[in-house]
């Protein structure tokens, strides 16, 4: 039940309108949906006690962070006319939706089942997403809204929706660590002061890649196929979410025993296994086997894509201050045959896949970076592939309000993408916590081949 809503912008006067080019590393992502994150907190308080005495502080510490993070405030702005091209655009009068919500007495009892990594509807979490309208092609589209759920004398649930052609993973998390830091300080931030960088010349295009996606773009705006593009699952009626988590003496494990296979498969070999290769390696074969896929025929070499998120601030050839506000990652996209995947070996064929995807965009992000909108188009409309979304490099489970730790991340929008949620485990230091959302029937599938998979490895080790 919504209890208040309040547009948030920036203090008066304190920012000055603007309007953002979008460079070749935002383009992507106008094709993607927004990310749903949610926080909860293990903070029992009353929905009047929330609202008289925290909100009025969080709230003024969020239009101080606004100040600046302005674009995030601002719109998307897509005009119907091809030959202009999208923008972010703010202006004096921009603001950002804050609800407050309060789940019902039955809700209430469900904070700590909500907050739990054991499999749960999907559905039960829809409503602590706050909406995002969009109002159409050729309009003004909001970035971000925020929605705080309060579970009365249990806990709280801090719920986003982002659109992420204003800004990646890294750029987010600053945005809410600041906004973390101000409402932990009363509005007060350290000595050093606060700085972000907005300027879009950095993100230099030698290579022209900004007309190059942007008509990749275009043509599927213009086919009308552009909505639903990464909604693979489509209703969560029958959508179980669970989460689970690889500690780093099970990844040394598995690790261990790539190596081993590799060794007596090929000998000597150069390999990449650091914990998100081995952990993507171990959760793309358990993926694999929960759907079924058959080998018969000609099938076993059926190809299969893994494609993840690339960072860019160390990768590009050129210095990108960490404070950049915009988007600077690039695409990776991992390829095996359906043979090696599903055989006795297919972790090693995986994390061999992936390692060396990794290397190569460790050699140049941006090689092969004018097929980035074809390739991610083709993994998000086939069941035959699959994309992990988030890093565990974030330290996410870092952001504090003043009411400690999160006890529980979700990202709700794996729910329709069908993507795998990835970040940092909050209990063991080195874990990595795995979000997956599939049908019952393939998520009981997942987690028999999950706990399975790390026995034998166990056996072997």
């Amino acid at each position: 039940m919504v209890v208040e809503r309040h547009p948030i912008s920036p203090p008066p006067l304190s920012v000055p309108a603007a309007s953002l080019p979008l460079t070749f590393l935002d383009i992507p992502w106008l094709l993607f949906s927004p990310s749903q994150p949610l926080f909860f907190y293990d903070f029992p308080v009353s929905t009047a006690d929330f609202t008289q005495t925290i909100l009025p502080n969080l709230e003024n510490s969020l239009s101080l962070t606004l100040q600046h993070f302005f674009p995030l405030a601002g719109k998307l702005v897509t005009p119907p006319v091809s030959s202009m091209p999208p923008r972010l655009e703010y202006t004096g009068d921009d603001s950002i939706s804050l609800t407050v919500a309060e789940a019902t007495t039955a809700e209430a009892g469900e904070f700590k089942n909500l907050a739990g990594n054991h499999p749960k509807l999907a559905r039960d979490l829809k409503g602590l997403v706050p909406v995002l309208r969009s109002t159409g092609v050729g309009s003004k589209q909001p970035l971000l809204a925020v929605q705080i759920t309060v579970f009365p004398e249990a806990g709280v649930c801090m719920g986003f929706a982002l659109r992420h052609v204003a800004a990646d993973g890294r750029t987010f998390n600053n945005f809410l660590k600041t906004w973390g830091e101000l409402s932990k300080n009363g509005g007060v931030w350290g000595v050093d002061g606060l700085v972000t960088f907005h300027d879009r010349a950095v993100i230099r295009d030698a290579c022209g890649l900004e007309s190059i996606l942007l008509k990749e773009w275009l043509n599927i705006k213009n086919s009308r196929k552009i909505e639903g593009i990464n909604e693979a699952n489509g209703s969560t009626h029958d959508i179980k979410r669970a989460t689970f988590v690889l500690r780093p003496q099970e990844m040394e494990k598995i690790k261990q025993w790539i190596l081993t296979r590799f060794k007596m498969l090929y000998g000597s070999t150069q390999l990449l296994l650091s914990p998100y290769v081995v952990t993507c390696a171990f959760v793309w074969a358990c993926w694999m086997k929960t759907h079924r896929f058959t080998c018969e025929d000609d099938c076993g070499e059926i190809v299969h894509y893994f494609g993840f998120i690339a960072g860019g601030i160390t990768r590009l050839p050129y210095i990108v201050p960490d404070t950049y506000m915009g988007n600077c990652v690039g695409f990776g996209r991992s390829f095996a045959t359906r043979k090696e995947l599903m055989g006795e070996n297919g972790v090693a064929y995986a994390a061999k896949a992936i390692g060396d995807t990794i290397k190569k965009l460790n050699g140049d992000m941006l090689v092969g970076a004018k097929n980035w909108i074809s390739e991610w188009k083709v993994i998000h409309e086939s069941e035959l592939h699959v994309m992990v979304t988030g890093s565990p490099k974030l330290d996410v489970y870092g952001l504090d309000f003043g009411w400690g730790r999160p006890v529980k991340i979700e990202e709700v929008s794996i729910d329709t993408t069908g993507a795998i949620s990835l970040c940092e485990g909050r209990q063991v230091v080195g874990a990595i916590e795995i979000g997956l959302a599939l049908p019952k029937s393939k998520m009981d599938l997942f987690s028999t081949f999950f706990n399975k998979g790390l026995n034998s490895f166990n056996f072997h080790c």
